[in-house]
């Protein structure tokens, strides 16, 4: 994944664990996918929408469960 700062994303609503754990998802019009914490969304880590979907469907497998 790569740092990158764009304009023109589309943010999520964020993700939420308990406590002040927010997370944000946006995509723009390149087919990038960008993830935030929320409320520092200048700073994020962007990647294509495959990446990401790759990402989320690993971690729902349980394959960064040793990650918690």
């Amino acid at each position: 994944m790569r740092s990158h700062v764009v304009s023109d994303i589309t943010w999520e609503e964020p993700f939420c664990a308990e406590g002040a754990n927010c997370f944000r998802i946006g995509t723009d019009a390149d087919g990038n996918a960008h993830i935030a914490v929320a409320g520092a969304e200048d700073v994020h880590i962007t990647d294509s929408r495959e990446a990401l979907r790759a990402l989320i469907a690993d971690i729902k497998a349980g394959k960064a469960d040793h990650l918690l």
